[in-house]
């Protein structure tokens, strides 16, 4: 039997070729759609993106770029946040 597992949530997703971003994530079929996006251009981090987990540092450098829609299998990982600290 196949194991499904439905994400709904805010959350930093990482794509092929660098892109990263935050948002309201869902997966739709072979989809990942993020409402209310930024990219994070500058993650001003010292210990990696898992910093980002409990919200943008004073270095952090967002871009809002709306809604995006990406196909599943450009998908490298998605990172769950804490909501409360992730106010875009």
């Amino acid at each position: 039997m196949e194991k499904k597992c439905v994400l709904t949530g805010k959350a930093i997703v990482v794509l092929d070729r660098g892109f990263v971003y935050v948002g309201d994530v869902t997966i739709e079929g072979d989809w990942c759609c993020i409402t209310n996006a930024h990219n994070i251009r500058y993650w001003g981090t010292k210990k990696g993106l898992g910093e980002l987990v409990n919200g943008p540092l004073k270095e952090t450098k967002l871009d809002s770029v709306g809604s995006l829609r990406s196909p599943l299998r450009s998908v490298i990982s998605i990172i769950d946040v804490d909501n409360d600290k992730w106010k875009l």
